[in-house]
């Protein structure tokens, strides 16, 4: 089974910066897929942004541009570098990993940026 911990949300005034980080547990990291969810009250569940275990990166509309997703396979390591933070990027911040059809998730992190 994979673990998954996030850790550096927090509260951050608008236009300012914080950078999320999954920690995985396991021996198979190479091999997972990973991405970033958020969450907003009232809101679904969506995407951010994604990367292969190549490197290959995906991101939402919202957040090109200001958000860089990376990873770090010798640290089993991925990153949400987050820059320009508006209000609406307020949101319990979800890493996700996939190998196959199955996925792992972590516990969240809460993202506030005040006004």
């Amino acid at each position: 089974q994979v673990q998954l911990v996030e850790s550096g949300g927090g509260l951050v005034q608008a236009g300012g910066s914080l950078r999320l980080s999954c920690v995985a547990s396991g021996s198979i990291f190479s091999r997972l897929f990973m991405g970033w969810y958020r969450q907003a009250p009232g809101k679904q569940r969506e995407l951010v942004a994604s990367i292969t275990r190549g490197g290959t990166t995906n991101y939402a509309d919202s957040v090109k541009g200001r958000f860089t997703i990376s990873r770090d396979n010798a640290k089993t390591t991925v990153y949400l570098q987050m820059n320009s933070l508006k209000a609406e990027d307020t949101a319990v911040y979800y890493c996700n990993a996939s190998v196959g059809l199955t996925n792992y998730w972590g516990q969240g992190t809460q993202v506030t940026v005040s006004s």
